[in-house]
């Protein structure tokens, strides 16, 4: 990947508004998915600003620097089918749409960022017709090679006209960490409501702002994700396209998650639950920007305890690596110095990173057989989201006498 174009973004994208205050600056990094093939490449990679900030008007928040969504996308290397967990998310997440919507054989379900397609294959075995739509060319062939129609293409509202007219309208849109990476979100859910029939629903799902600020979870905060939503911003957003948010859920993903279910004007009750998690936002103190002050001393605390803990295993000699070559670690590694002098390779189970290097850093990324033949005396765990299954999976590595430490929500080590 070469020096990326970007711009930066002076108006809400919610609301419109320019009345826009930075609220937390973190280290600058390279695009945290480009991973390179050769270690040279990855450590030329250039580093971009990372700032957040909030919207005076309606309280939104959002990157200030938004980053070409090509260079960031057409060459994805993630994919949800690798994660036992997002699977096991998304088959629950399907049973819950069918159930709450009433979907039968043969209703048009639409993902927008559909990745490898795990998601629809759930709605494929209850009878559902599919479509999945996503801008990296080489996961999106190998979806539809596998069963799932995936159009390569990003989401726009001529080509949601182009699927109504091939398909009909859609029952179900869905959209799983892909609102919080759109810049024009209002063409996108233009774009939703062309597609959607008259009991159609939109539901999207999103890392929420409430669960980052209560875990300390700030290595989510990176160049893909654009948006850092909450309920209450999304309400009057929606509103304004003639639809609204009739339910909402706190769910696990990324340390923390949020459903948000969006229908027609008229055709939903709205439940308790909106309402409710305002109510707990304003608790917490989202509504203003005290809580960007909190979060950013956390923040540093934790780097603090972060480093003594890895200063005290380099005086002993222990060599390190960590576990989990995720988007995340990215953020985490370069606001607290974790560079290839803390840790010697990073084990990944994704056939698509093995063998490539880290973002910046150049740390190599291994297969977990690697890490056998060569076990590190501790592992960092960057995946934190997942620590239980990898702590499961590695407990060969405790048996050796090696160690894990966790870097978030709060320092663990076992």
């Amino acid at each position: 990947m070469t020096d990326v174009p970007w711009h930066e973004r002076i108006s809400c994208r919610l609301c419109s508004s320019r009345k826009l205050s930075d609220v937390l600056t973190l280290t600058p990094t390279p695009p945290t998915n480009a991973f390179a093939a050769s270690q040279e490449t990855a450590r030329k990679l250039e580093s971009y600003p990372l700032t957040v900030r909030r919207c005076a008007q309606c309280g939104h928040e959002q990157l200030a620097h938004v980053l070409d969504s090509r260079a960031l996308f057409s060459n994805y290397v993630y994919v949800s089918g690798t994660s036992p967990a997002f699977v096991t998310h998304f088959e629950s997440y399907a049973e819950s749409a069918i159930s709450t919507i009433g979907l039968t054989d043969g209703d048009l379900v639409i993902d927008i960022g559909s990745n490898d397609g795990t998601l629809l294959k759930c709605f494929q075995q209850h009878g559902q017709r599919v479509k999945g739509i996503d801008p990296a060319r080489d996961i999106a062939n190998a979806a539809t090679a596998d069963g799932v129609p995936t159009i390569n293409d990003f989401f726009s509202e001529s080509l949601a006209q182009d699927i109504r007219t091939a398909d009909g309208h859609a029952r179900l849109v869905v959209a799983n960490n892909v609102c919080a990476h759109i810049d024009d979100l209002a063409a996108v859910v233009r774009a939703v409501e062309t597609l959607l029939g008259p009991d159609g629903e939109f539901w999207l799902e999103v890392s929420y702002l409430l669960s980052v600020m209560e875990g300390t979870l700030f290595d989510t905060i990176y160049h893909e994700h654009l948006d850092y939503h909450r309920v209450e911003p999304l309400v009057a957003f929606f509103a304004k396209f003639g639809l609204k948010v009739w339910d909402v859920e706190r769910t696990s993903p990324h340390g923390g998650s949020l459903r948000v279910k969006v229908a027609r004007q008229g055709v939903r009750t709205v439940t308790h639950a909106v309402a409710d998690l305002i109510a707990q936002e304003h608790a917490a103190g989202l509504a203003d920007e005290h809580a960007w002050t909190q979060f950013s001393a956390a923040i540093e605390t934790a780097g603090v305890s972060l480093r003594e803990q890895l200063a005290q295993y380099a005086d002993q000699g222990f060599r390190g690596a960590g576990y989990g070559a995720t988007a995340k670690p990215t953020t985490l590694m370069y606001q607290y110095g974790l560079d290839a002098s803390c840790l010697d390779h990073i084990v990944d189970d994704s056939p698509l990173k093995q063998g490539l290097y880290s973002p910046g850093f150049g740390i190599p990324i291994v297969t977990s057989e690697h890490a056998r033949s060569k076990p590190p005396d501790f592992m960092l765990v960057l995946a934190w989201n997942f620590a239980g299954p990898i702590l499961r999976n590695y407990r060969w590595l405790a048996d050796t006498g090696g160690r894990f430490v966790g870097p978030l929500p709060a320092l663990e080590t076992h």
